[in-house]
């Protein structure tokens, strides 16, 4: 898509900002555009490279003087893609990689283009760390705007509920501290309300002592799979904030195709309160693998980066679950014996503790009860087999849904999904949240996300 403007402007723009200023012919475009998820493939008339939050002001003035549409990348790993606009202005926060810990304070302040490997890792030099996402490569900013789960949530609470206080850039170019303190409104908001908002430049959250935790890998035999999910509900119904399992279908890691039924177990207690709660998922059944044990906290979100390669073909749906009845399981079984990818998975994300114990409305995402978030995250790598792989997800998830609730999580939510899955994700909030839009963005200047209309 080709889109021209007066080269003064783009000139002027470039003697403004530290970082680069990148067209189409440009080193370093293609890559640039470039996102996690191989099935994106936009081409922003300019890419406004910004080392600082001042370059996010001009990029924006820039944007607003020729006309053209915005969009927002941090780490540029959201499945949806809309960190990308076709023919617009990309505000690309990737080279903004400032980390300052406070260990006094337990807090750490990170800039919008910082990943959670990165995080992560700075944490951990004091043994300190938050809520981050279960693969290591993806951005601190889109993930904890729409909410933030990860292994800690039962422990700490997701991502956003450990959130201080957000730098924010304004579709007006207004740079304001956003806290409980000020603009306690807008605080709320950005706390699972996404990208609809502005330019958040920075993230100050609250940290916790955390340094080595017991987790891993527990592997079964695909056809394990129905009891072993049985198992794994029951058992985890009175699992305590330092446990948390993830169940799973999936395939082995070794590129055979094999299918197996796994376990990802996580606990943050001593290592005999550990060995412990995780005795019966180490013991039950006849597992293949067991590969369990202490490991640095930031290692533990590593272990399944693997299995989301960058550029490879992504096609996600998702859902919260009412319960896990035996019907479900059994659908989830059968629907993945056909499943064309050796790389796809079915996935449930367990929902208990300090994550459930926040109310609905304290901050913008609802979705505190106890339960099951259902995850299919298809990926594969050949464009020939794209229509085969996104027609399978549409319909496992068909065969599921008489057994979803009402909620999605916003983080999971494709390119092609409707209105009704947007106010899904944001549930009872979304009447205020439209308030806040209206009073913050009115002109809705940042609309390539989840969007909430003005």
């Amino acid at each position: 898509m080709s889109t021209t403007f007066d080269p003064a402007l783009v000139a002027e723009l470039a003697g403004q900002v530290s970082g680069s200023v990148l067209g189409p012919r440009d080193a370093g475009y293609e890559s640039a555009r470039a996102v996690h998820n191989g099935l994106i493939d936009r081409e922003p008339a300019l890419i406004v490279r910004c080392r600082t939050t001042c370059d996010v002001v001009a990029a924006l003035d820039f944007a607003h003087r020729a006309g053209l549409e915005i969009s927002i990348r941090g780490g540029g790993h959201n499945v949806a893609g809309r960190a990308v606009t076709d023919g617009g202005v990309m505000i690309d926060l990737a080279e903004m990689k400032g980390i300052a810990i406070d260990p006094d304070e337990a807090t750490a302040t990170a800039e919008g283009g910082v990943i959670w490997a990165e995080l992560n890792d700075a944490a951990a030099q004091y043994g300190l760390a938050v809520t981050g996402g279960a693969v290591s490569g993806t951005g601190i900013a889109g993930y904890t705007l729409g909410g933030g789960l990860g292994w800690l949530m039962a422990k700490y609470g997701l991502a956003a509920d450990n959130l201080l206080a957000v730098e924010l850039v304004t579709a007006e170019g207004d740079v304001l501290h956003v806290d409980a303190a000020c603009h306690s409104d807008l605080f709320w908001a950005l706390r699972g309300g996404g990208g609809n908002f502005g330019v958040a430049t920075s993230f100050t959250y609250r940290l916790h002592p955390v340094q080595t935790i017991v987790g891993g890998l527990i592997a079964h035999p695909i056809e394990d799979a129905p009891e072993l999910l049985r198992f794994y509900r029951n058992e985890v119904a009175e699992a305590s904030d330092n446990l948390t399992v993830f169940a799973g279908l999936v395939h082995a890691p070794d590129g055979s195709g094999t299918k197996l039924a796994a376990l990802v177990v996580f606990h943050t207690g001593d290592p005999a309160e550990a060995e412990h709660d995780l005795a019966p998922f180490k013991t039950w059944g006849s597992p293949l693998l067991v590969e369990v044990g202490p490991m640095p906290y930031p290692v533990m979100n590593t272990i399944l980066d693997a299995g989301f390669p960058a550029r490879s073909l992504n096609y996600w749906l998702s859902s919260f679950t009412r319960g896990l009845p035996d019907e479900l399981i059994d659908i989830a079984a059968e629907r993945f014996a056909a499943v064309p990818s050796s790389m796809t998975a079915i996935l449930l994300e367990h929902f208990h503790g300090a994550v459930t114990r926040v109310g609905v409305t304290e901050t913008a995402v609802p979705h505190r009860d106890q339960g099951w978030n259902l995850l299919i995250p298809s990926v594969w790598t050949d464009e020939a087999d794209t229509e085969a792989n996104i027609a399978w997800s549409r319909e496992t998830y068909a065969a599921m849904r008489p057994h979803f609730g009402s909620g999605r999580w916003l983080n999971y939510l494709g390119d092609d999904q409707a209105e009704d899955a947007i106010r899904a994700a944001y549930g009872p909030n979304y009447d205020r949240l439209v308030e806040v839009k209206r009073r913050y963005d009115p002109d809705n200047v940042f609309h390539l996300n989840h969007n909430i209309t003005p």
